[in-house]
């Protein structure tokens, strides 16, 4: 297993750096929101958040920012990441099921999931309640990992050669689980692996949602490279050539990552 899935404070750190060179950016290009403090004050929801690092070059910014995560020692470690930040109080942590959040109708101008949406069960119901929390001219911005990229399975959290072994998520699911139990994974890891495959989103999967939800792709960009490798590996991002974005299904065993903008269907 990687440090950085045991060093929680490194993960909050890489999650950081990616969000202020990357997602920050495609959001203000895409949308016309210029993200800091002086332009008016944005309202940030995450979900999914973690111990939040993708929220705080948002709060750095002055926005501010609601986390909401069902794990609640996350929730507890982003309590103690965060104290004594300059715009702590901007910063509101719920340790919470997001379909037991009651919305305030037009609540936030940006919503974010990243590498969030390939974990939620049902991805069709949590898509049908979320312009509920967004404001009329608001944005949403995912980041997944297609299910059948290399590490679509998330097996890099292995602790067996298992981590550095690509597609190996793609076999039948007992295989799958076997081969996992002969190398020595935990119950849990096997666990947790196995209901990621259950849960795991490819790009056609994610744009018929998109489609039945009749919400607008403002802007989609496919990764060879995933921005988030830059500061996990020193690798330089790299956008998917045209002729492999256009092809439906083979995409998803290259693209590392997919960031959508979505607006409103209410705007």
């Amino acid at each position: 297993m990687q440090k950085r899935h045991t060093d929680r404070k490194l993960y909050f750190d890489e999650q950081s750096y990616t969000t202020e060179k990357y997602v920050i950016p495609f959001i203000e290009k895409w949308s016309g929101m210029a993200v800091d403090g002086q332009s008016g004050l944005l309202r940030v929801l995450e979900i999914g958040c973690g111990e939040g690092g993708n929220l705080k070059p948002f709060l750095d910014r002055g926005c501010e920012c609601t986390g909401v995560d069902l794990n609640g020692p996350q929730i507890e470690r982003a309590r103690e990441f965060f104290a004594g930040h300059p715009h702590e109080n901007r910063l509101t942590l719920l340790h919470a099921d997001i379909y037991d959040v009651q919305p305030e109708v037009h609540q936030y101008d940006i919503i974010m999931l990243r590498d969030v949406i390939e974990h939620i069960h049902c991805q069709e119901r949590l898509m049908q309640i979320l312009p509920r929390f967004l404001k009329p001219h608001g944005v949403m911005f995912f980041a997944f990992p297609p299910w059948m990229m290399p590490f679509g399975g998330h097996q890099q959290i292995c602790r067996s050669r298992l981590s550095k072994i690509p597609y190996i998520h793609l076999l039948p699911h007992n295989w799958y689980s076997g081969l996992m139990h002969a190398c020595g994974e935990t119950d849990k890891c096997v666990d947790d692996l196995l209901e990621i495959k259950e849960t795991g989103i490819t790009i056609e999967r994610w744009e018929r949602i998109l489609r039945a939800e009749n919400l607008p792709v403002l802007k989609r960009e496919l990764y060879f490279i995933n921005p988030n490798y830059e500061v996990k590996f020193g690798l330089r991002p790299r956008r998917a050539f045209p002729i492999l974005r256009s092809v439906p299904y083979l995409r998803d065993f290259c693209i590392t990552a997919a960031y959508y903008l979505l607006g409103n269907r209410n705007g």
